[in-house]
């Protein structure tokens, strides 16, 4: 099963343009085992944060990569910068289809919700229901659900403008496509959304 890995860097105030050029080399080295998805730098919500949204074959292949960025003394190549580094582990939503690279945003919403326990597999069916008549709206390009740590999932949605996102999110509730029926029975009140740009490398855009 192919597994997903998200990353959040936390940079010293005002250094991530200093850091990008080292991430660019280390995320783009054809020698890396896990391939890069999308790389973004948050402008809503925690700031001076690096997001890095992977993929492996399995997870031998992520467990590899993982140790293997551990063990680095400077991960990424931009430890002089680098004040804290979070990873999570993900597998996608069985419903949805490949990530694909290419021009979506350039805004992009990452949500995260926890779930109450249990919650899982009515969530995936009501978002299995539900997500054909939200994406007429807005795409969506990635659904995940963790495999570590508490419960939750995680979703990417792109927007060409801030304006749009504010339009199409009202008109999908107006239209009663979303959010899924019954969906909400099984989140927690701990719901974060961040606002993200691609960096120049991202091969979402």
């Amino acid at each position: 099963m192919k597994l997903f890995e998200l990353i959040t860097l936390t940079m010293q105030t005002a250094t991530t343009g200093r850091a990008l050029p080292a991430l660019e080399q280390a995320l783009t080295d054809p020698a890396q085992a896990a391939t890069l998805l999308g790389c973004w730098t948050t402008e809503i919500g925690a700031l001076n944060q690096v997001i890095i949204l992977r993929s492996h074959a399995d997870a031998q292949a992520l467990l590899t990569t993982r140790q293997a960025m551990l063990n680095a003394p400077s991960p990424f190549g931009c430890g002089e910068w680098l004040v804290r580094m979070e990873t999570e582990t993900f597998a996608s939503f069985p419903f949805m289809p490949e990530i694909m690279p290419g021009s979506y945003g350039p805004f992009y919403e990452l949500r995260s919700y926890r779930l109450k326990p249990g919650g899982l597999q009515p969530t995936l069916a009501k978002w299995q229901a539900a997500v054909p008549g939200r994406i007429a709206f807005s795409p969506l390009t990635a659904a995940l659900y963790a495999l570590d740590g508490e419960p939750r999932i995680t979703h990417l949605w792109p927007y060409e403008s801030l304006d749009a996102r504010t339009t199409q999110r009202a008109e999908s509730v107006r239209a009663g496509a979303w959010p899924p029926k019954g969906g909400p029975d099984w989140l927690l009140p701990d719901m974060r959304a961040t606002i993200m740009l691609p960096t120049a490398f991202s091969p979402l855009q």
